[in-house]
């Protein structure tokens, strides 16, 4: 190899080097260094969600996000998707926003790793994303969702009230989320910080796609093996699994119902709620998550700086600006001060007539 070439060679390795370390950087750097200007007018809006089997995502989220982006921006258009819980459907959702030439996507991963190779196509094609919800890996610009650490707390911390002193009398059942949900493990250590060492944790199981199927199988299995009079309470990431849990329970002729815990607010959990069937929920306000994401993207799709309420690092990325937004414990006395009162449902849509006289006692006239 003569010298020249040599030369060559050695700019080469250089230039693949720094760009290999520039991967892992950080958000902030990634802004800085983006050609994004500064755009005024409408903007096409690419919005990207994970599924269809939860409630909220078609019920709140999905308006809710549409509603406060075009509050603040009336000539916006929003391009939806939804992935219906497909992580390859996702990105060739990812794709068709790029190819589209969108502004800005706001996207709640199927799975949060798999996705961080679209991400990236974004970014080089100078197309800012907003993970919403959960944070997915490659160089996302922001980031809103719940403190979900705290979330698991929450839920540990009612399900310890509930069992009381009977705490360390039985044994308790762990029906946790799907792995490929970043949330799910924050879920669990947060419910883990709190009930270990105070219960005895009998069965764990990481429930596939969050189907309540799923978690009816493995409750199922739990009641086999633990056996019926043994279990004392069940620690439930959400509300669809904790539906299915307390199908399973019913079926295998446990009662009476130990307490079992949820979150989302859905409206059958709620109802489970105020009959008594499930002991809480996590009421998050979506309003305000969606509020969050919305402003996000209009600023980033207008070249704008973001500045979030913290910074969270996902394992690609630090310092990516983020809103973190706190959650209620949701128990029977607390349904008419936070949905009802958020208008999230009205009495009418919860006090079917089956529960008229659970809703009387429970204050929900």
């Amino acid at each position: 190899m003569n010298a020249t070439m040599r030369r060559v060679a050695i700019a080469t390795a250089v230039v693949s080097m720094a760009a290999s370390l520039a991967a892992c950087g950080s958000a902030k750097e990634a802004d800085e260094k983006g050609d994004k200007k500064k755009k005024s007018g409408p903007l096409t809006i690419g919005l990207l969600l994970p599924e269809d089997q939860t409630a909220r995502y078609e019920n709140f989220d999905r308006p809710l996000i549409k509603k406060k982006i075009l509050a603040d921006c009336a000539d916006c258009e929003i391009k939806y998707v939804n992935a219906k819980s497909d992580p390859a459907v996702q990105q060739q959702q990812v794709d068709s926003m790029i190819t589209k030439k969108v502004d800005v996507i706001i996207l709640d991963s199927v799975d949060s790793k798999s996705i961080s190779g679209s991400v990236k196509k974004a970014a080089e094609a100078h197309i800012p994303v907003v993970a919403y919800d959960r944070l997915a890996e490659g160089p996302v610009s922001a980031y809103t969702s719940f403190d979900n650490e705290t979330v698991g707390k929450v839920q540990g911390k009612a399900l310890l009230e509930a069992l009381g002193k009977k705490a360390k009398d039985g044994k308790v059942v762990m029906l946790n989320g799907w792995e490929a949900d970043p949330n799910a493990a924050m879920f669990k250590k947060g419910a883990l910080s709190v009930l270990k060492g105070k219960v005895d944790i009998a069965k764990s199981y990481d429930i596939d796609r969050w189907l309540a199927e799923e978690a009816n199988k493995a409750m199922t299995g739990a009641i086999s093996s633990v056996g019926k009079s043994n279990i004392i309470g069940v620690y439930s990431a959400n509300d669809s699994m904790a539906g299915g849990a307390i199908t399973a329970l019913k079926s295998g002729g446990v009662k009476p119902l130990p307490p079992v815990t949820g979150q989302d607010a859905e409206l059958a959990g709620v109802q489970r709620v105020v009959s008594g069937e499930q002991y809480m929920s996590v009421y998050k306000s979506y309003v305000e998550e969606a509020t969050a994401a919305a402003k996000m993207a209009i600023a980033l799709g207008r070249g704008e700086k973001v500045d979030g309420t913290s910074t969270v690092d996902s394992p690609t990325t630090k310092d990516i600006p983020a809103t973190l937004i706190p959650p209620v414990s949701l128990t029977k006395d607390k349904i008419k001060s936070t949905v009802v009162k958020d208008g999230l449902y009205s009495v009418g849509q919860i006090c079917t007539a089956k529960l008229k006289a659970a809703c009387a006692a429970a204050g929900l006239k």
